[in-house]
């Protein structure tokens, strides 16, 4: 009898769970599922170039399974495109070796170790932050592999002058409302959750705009 499928690396949790014609609504459609290691052999191979040997090291299995792997997910994607089909990404006996923390904020992204935690955003020090390797685990009923200890990690922002307090409006977080504010001719703009101040330009002169609470500290 066949023992448990050896799990397989996976650089970093998928940005995108679903794929779907344009148009149609999803009730019309028929689904298909790709596992979660069938997408990065895609990722691996077919985005990044590399060689079926390299591919496998890669995801800690042999090249012969990588191969086998490839196939089916080639074999997946061609029938998607073909009958237009809702892909799902999801399941898969696997284990995220880096993740993704986002701030639902700010919009701040950062990877890191997947056995690493940091608590607080370190661009506006809120702690309204998602771990989304952790999130793609829960929502298919896995766990990350207990025999990696998960160590805490906690930034220098989103904390009072005595190092205690945290969240928002506190020390630093500030929140999903406020403004951004154009630090060259002080332009404010209502402050849209999930975008970085940074990433906005100022209407009036086009400059490059900053948080209000991070401005006013300065």
């Amino acid at each position: 009898m066949r023992g448990p499928y050896r799990k397989r690396r996976i650089h970093l949790p998928p940005n995108y769970k679903n794929f779907k014609p344009s148009g149609v609504p999803r009730n019309l459609l028929k689904s298909l599922t790709i596992t979660i290691d069938e997408y990065e052999a895609l990722r691996l191979a077919d985005y990044e170039g590399l060689e079926h040997l390299q591919a496998a090291g890669k995801m800690g299995i042999s090249r012969p399974t990588f191969t086998r792997l490839i196939e089916k997910a080639r074999r997946k994607m061609a029938k998607t495109i073909i009958e237009g089909l809702e892909l799902v990404v999801e399941g898969g006996n696997i284990e995220f070796q880096n993740t993704l923390r986002r701030c639902r904020d700010c919009g701040d992204e950062q990877i890191i170790p997947s056995d690493k935690i940091v608590e607080d955003c370190p661009e506006c020090g809120s702690d309204n932050v998602e771990d989304v390797a952790e999130k793609f685990l829960k929502d298919n009923n896995l766990k990350h592999d207990t025999n990696n200890e998960r160590i805490k990690m906690k930034t220098n922002q989103g904390r009072g002058n005595s190092g205690g307090g945290r969240g928002r409006n506190r020390g630093g977080a500030f929140g999903p409302g406020g403004f951004c504010v154009c630090a060259k001719c002080g332009e404010k703009v209502v402050h849209q959750q999930g975008v970085r101040c940074t990433e906005v330009k100022c209407p009036r002169c086009g400059h490059s705009m900053v948080r209000e609470e991070l401005l006013n500290k300065k």
